[in-house]
């Protein structure tokens, strides 16, 4: 596993598994399969858990009574597959490329290099690597330079090893998740003063919170979602995700918060169970 890769990953708190609720089940997976190189590691009537290399990184859930969110619903932006390397990233590009996915755009942020696509039932997909944290450019207040830069497509393509893509490397995860709520402020005020992460950057409507100096675990914005209320329990879409701290201490931290506010919690053999303030569970383990 990379330097690069381990940054994320070894920070206080980093994420885990995502999980989406969908439609059509085999269409879906068939996609992250093939298109993100991910492999079923478990199945069960209701749903699959893929992942790479023996890590599961996303469930999909399906269910009859499954209502499609409406895209200013609260929810996922996108979820963020981190790859170990550039290497990793052109490859992956020049899979994509030969099964003509269609992406919707491509970005350096400075301290990474991001390509954007959704899945068949539009769900947002982000796959990228991160350059080497030496390289980034932290302020005085320990925020970090990013921007939206283009980034050149046909040069990463060319960069490519001509060898056949295998799928998902190892050491591949979710870097950071990308979600749509109702406002900013009180985004900011659940994942700073209940969660404990650090506002790292700030853009129009969006605001992206790291733990340990990294860029952003997790994202919040309006972009689309201005004023969401909280997602029904039946809506497609982003179902939760899992928050992973590997110290004790920040997790003990995060649970005297929520108890202090008063936020239920809910005790699990595997973690704690919450709901952001826009419905979205929230699993949170040392």
């Amino acid at each position: 596993m990379s330097e690069i890769k381990q940054f994320a990953l070894t920070r206080p708190a980093y994420v885990g598994q995502a999980h989406l609720v969908v439609r059509d089940l085999p269409r879906v997976s068939d996609f992250y399969q093939k298109m993100i190189g991910l492999s079923v590691l478990e199945r069960s009537p209701s749903g699959e858990i893929l992942g790479a290399h023996g890590q599961p990184l996303l469930t999909l859930e399906t269910s009859d009574t499954a209502e499609r969110a409406p895209r200013n619903a609260a929810g996922l932006f996108h979820t963020a597959f981190l790859l170990p390397s550039r290497k990793d990233l052109a490859h992956w590009l020049a899979n994509a490329a030969h099964n003509n996915v269609q992406l919707q755009g491509a970005s350096d942020h400075l301290v990474s290099e991001a390509i954007y696509l959704a899945d068949p039932e539009g769900n947002g997909i982000e796959v990228y690597r991160d350059r080497a944290p030496m390289e980034w450019n932290y302020q005085q207040d320990g925020t970090v330079e990013m921007a939206t830069l283009g980034l050149n497509l046909q040069e990463l393509y060319n960069s490519a090893p001509k060898t056949a893509w295998e799928g998902a490397p190892e050491g591949t995860a979710i870097g950071h998740i990308h979600l749509q709520v109702g406002n900013i402020p009180q985004a900011d005020e659940f994942y700073q003063d209940v969660l404990g992460l650090k506002i790292m950057a700030r853009y129009p409507g969006a605001s992206f919170f790291g733990s340990g100096a990294y860029h952003h675990h997790v994202a919040a914005n309006i972009w689309n979602s201005r004023g969401a209320q909280a997602r029904k329990a039946n809506m497609t879409g982003l179902s939760g995700y899992s928050l992973k701290f590997n110290e004790q201490g920040s997790l003990d931290n995060a649970i005297a918060a929520l108890d202090r506010l008063e936020i239920a919690t809910e005790r699990k053999s595997d973690g704690i169970a919450i709901r952001d303030p826009w419905g979205i569970s929230l699993k949170l383990s040392a």
